[in-house]
């Protein structure tokens, strides 16, 4: 009584397209890649913009040439 054999009138069910099947991947991928990268920040705009402000900071101190007398720079994070 265990078994459970499929009804032979039943016909197999289509499998998805592959195409179709690899851009739900990934999406899917994405959605992780996300949900991970913003796991545990409450504004990921914020860090976003921030990040972005870091990035614009930095190419322009490594297109002015070179820093000032001593080299040290100061940074407030």
């Amino acid at each position: 009584m265990g078994l459970c054999l499929p009804c032979l009138g039943e016909p197999v069910p289509p499998s998805p397209d592959p195409e179709e099947k690899r851009a739900k991947l990934a999406e899917a991928a994405e959605r992780r890649q996300k949900e991970a990268a913003s796991r545990g920040i409450l504004d990921a705009q914020s860090v976003e913009q921030k990040r972005k402000r870091k990035e614009k900071i930095e190419k322009q101190i490594a297109t002015s040439g070179a820093p000032p007398e001593g080299g040290l720079r100061w940074t407030v994070s």
